[in-house]
């Protein structure tokens, strides 16, 4: 397979609504079977998804490649809740790129947490990068009997 270079400031990041339920549901399907992913809209089909976390399409040329979405937890604690790019889309800096602005929307913010699977070496690789530190492992995190990595970026 051909090497794509990587991308430098080309993918947007575009609030998402209600209407982009079916958008962000077919990006999850992308990477969905996977063990090393598991669902951020959960059970209720994204309405209070979108109600509990900042949700950002991630776009190239209009077209949704990707979403990135964090919680407030506190005044102090954010957690970014889900990053995904679709499997076509990746190893081109869509992830790193998208974080990176995310974690400058969250500047405020002394620690910012998030969880991804022991397996996901290129996510962990990323966060790691971007200064987040491995704090703990847990079985059975989202009870889909994997387990996750828990991560802390904090300031």
């Amino acid at each position: 397979m051909e090497k794509i270079p990587p991308l430098e400031s080309v993918a947007t990041l575009r609030k998402a609504t209600v209407a982009d339920v079916p958008v962000l549901l077919e990006l999850e399907k992308s990477v969905s079977g996977t063990r090393t992913y598991s669902t951020g809209l959960g059970e209720s089909g994204g309405e209070e998804y979108l109600k509990s976390n900042a949700v950002y399409i991630i776009e190239i040329d209009n077209v949704p490649v990707g979403n990135i979405s964090y919680e407030i937890k506190s005044d102090d604690n954010a957690y970014i809740s889900d990053l995904v790019v679709d499997p076509r889309f990746q190893s081109r800096g869509i992830a790193r790129e998208s974080l990176t602005r995310v974690l400058d929307e969250l500047k405020d913010y002394k620690r910012i947490d998030l969880v991804t699977h022991p397996d996901n070496k290129a996510a962990i690789g990323l966060y790691q990068s971007l200064g987040f530190v491995i704090e703990s492992r847990k079985e059975n995190y989202f009870g889909d009997g994997e387990p996750r990595l828990v991560l802390a970026l904090q300031k």
